[in-house]
């Protein structure tokens, strides 16, 4: 019976690492929000987002308004909601190293904004 404990418990820990590891592997979400009037943002924990991590992340769009639309530019990025559309949206993107820009295209001269990664 002492090597079945043994190795159960063995078991038992080669399972908890793995529920550890997908636990680190977890993205970190950040919150982008255009409209109902003329703004545009990105924020983690409600912090607007200058710098980042080379990473995955989670990005909740909320788009509140059917004149604007939420645009992601940036390495190997390009990612939107449309126009007329509102609702939220949920994108994972891996995000390198480099500058990123977010604007609403129809009013790109006044909605706008921009974080690096590295």
């Amino acid at each position: 019976m002492t090597r079945t404990r043994l190795a159960l418990a063995a078991v038992a820990a080669a399972v908890a690492l793995v529920v550890a590891a997908g636990a680190q592997a977890a993205t970190t979400p950040l919150v982008a929000t255009v409209g109902p009037g003329f703004t545009i943002t990105l924020t983690h924990l409600g912090k607007k987002v200058l710098k980042l991590k080379s990473g995955t992340y989670t990005i909740k769009v909320a788009d509140k308004s059917s004149i604007h639309n939420f645009h992601l530019t940036g390495p190997g990025v390009k990612k939107t909601t449309t126009v007329p559309a509102t609702g939220v949206s949920t994108w994972v993107l891996k995000l390198k190293k480099g500058t990123y820009k977010f604007v609403c295209d129809p009013h790109a001269s006044i909605m706008k904004g921009a974080f690096t990664v590295s």
